[in-house]
């Protein structure tokens, strides 16, 4: 198997954790998280001089999650968890090309 076709069937994940804004932290919802982050590897790509394989995955899984039905049903769900003062994240993962999201609530 080729480098490519390996990292394609690799999971990767990463997490994403709004919060509530206080008068000490300045928060933000799912979904402006997940735009200030895709925005943040956009910005990296453009500043590199190659690419990047690892930011370019995160972008596409950005793009594929705010796209998604379920990034609106995770965006309410996260909300109704901060209002009762929970921690909450979403893990965003990749594995064989497919997206799979999921609510961890702490």
């Amino acid at each position: 198997m080729r480098d490519d076709e390996l990292k394609k069937n690799q999971t990767e994940s990463f997490d994403l954790e709004p919060r509530y804004s206080t008068n000490e932290i300045s928060g933000k919802c799912l979904k402006c998280l997940s735009e200030h982050e895709l925005n943040s590897c956009l910005m990296m790509l453009l500043r590199e001089e190659g690419i990047d394989n690892n930011i370019q995955r995160k972008y596409e899984a950005l793009v594929k999650f705010l796209e998604s039905p379920e990034s609106e049903r995770l965006r309410i769900e996260s909300e109704k968890y901060l209002a009762e003062g929970k921690q909450v994240s979403v893990k965003i993962s990749i594995n064989k090309g497919r997206p799979k999201y999921d609510l961890i609530v702490k």
